[in-house]
């Protein structure tokens, strides 16, 4: 079974710019980063495959970039020009190797999940 921890994430006022990283135990397919509300189904933020192919919710386009280093096992979310609607409780996940291409949008397709953590965005 592969571990998944993160770090990052905190309260940040609207316009700034938070990172989020996920630190993998082995090898995985696909890696995403998933975020929650209350009284809403867990949705896709953004995905990246095994050679770095990214995918994006259309909401952070041009805002979020995914990251992934095959060799620390590792993934990170850049997010810039935060806004409130971007709050959630935000989850790393992962696949199995080599997963798939593109990578799954839906939570059902994921593994491995790290335990949350959570971004504020205020006005």
């Amino acid at each position: 079974q592969v571990q998944l921890v993160e770090s990052g994430g905190g309260s940040v006022q609207a316009g700034g710019s938070q990172k989020l990283s996920c630190q993998a135990s082995g090898s995985t397919g696909c890696m995403a980063w998933f975020r929650q509300v209350p009284g809403k189904e867990r949705e896709v933020v953004a995905t990246i495959d095994v050679f770095t192919s990214p995918t994006y919710i259309d909401s952070v386009v041009g805002r979020f970039t995914i990251y992934r280093n095959n060799a620390k096992k590792t993934t990170s979310l850049e997010m810039d020009n935060l806004k409130p609607e971007d709050s959630g409780m935000y989850y790393c996940a992962a696949e199995n190797p080599p997963g798939s291409r593109p990578c799954g949008t839906e939570w059902v397709f994921y593994t491995y999940w790290g335990q949350g953590t959570q971004v504020t965005v205020s006005t």
